[in-house]
């Protein structure tokens, strides 16, 4: 066998490294990095300055709540899940007021009412109104409806790829997985969830 010369031969291929985040997971980044994430009736939230090509994603259950369980993590809830990206972005020298956001999951997956209480519903709407109130665009979204979502954010690009999952297997486990969480009780303000 022969050896190609120098320039025909094809430049290893540089593997950018992979983060997947669970329920209550957060992360940001400043080098190259794709977070991955599997959505049910959870939201996700990518935010990113463009300036200094700094981003990361969340991974939240429920918009508002407190840890009442040994063990628990705060950022399963919306409100600190935003917080922490946002403390997290800026630890490693992004601005603030220059964060563009992008909105995924809020999927009716688990077969519940699709009404304006559902916990899809406040998940979506939480995340909306927090951004709002942050003064941070919603650059796109891709929430509602009744498939989960596979999402894949480059975290020092900004870009973010969605792909609806319509397999019964995956979809299958979302739901377990999510019922699983519902079972625990969970407070959120006077009314406990089961």
């Amino acid at each position: 066998m022969s050896a190609l010369p120098e320039e025909t031969r094809a430049a290893p291929r540089s593997e950018v490294p992979e983060i997947v985040l669970f329920i209550g997971g957060v992360y940001a980044s400043s080098n190259p990095v794709v977070v991955r994430t599997l959505l049910g009736s959870c939201v996700a939230v990518c935010l990113f300055d463009p300036k200094r090509c700094i981003g990361g994603m969340n991974h939240f259950l429920l918009p508002e709540g407190a840890s009442q369980q040994p063990g628990d993590t705060a950022t399963r809830y919306g409100v600190h899940a935003m917080d922490q990206l946002i403390g997290a972005l800026m630890k490693l020298g992004a601005e603030r007021s220059r964060l563009v956001a992008k909105v995924f999951g809020g999927g009716h997956v688990v077969g519940v009412n699709p009404d304006a209480f559902a916990v899809p519903r406040r998940n979506v709407d939480f995340a909306r109104q927090f951004l709002c109130d942050e003064g941070m665009p919603v650059l796109s979204e891709d929430v509602g409806g009744y498939s989960p979502r596979e999402v894949r954010f480059h975290a020092t690009s900004g870009r973010a790829r969605v792909r609806r999952i319509v397999g019964l297997t995956t979809r299958a486990r979302l739901l377990h997985r999510e019922r699983q969480w519902n079972q625990k009780s969970v407070s959120f303000g006077d009314v406990t969830l089961f």
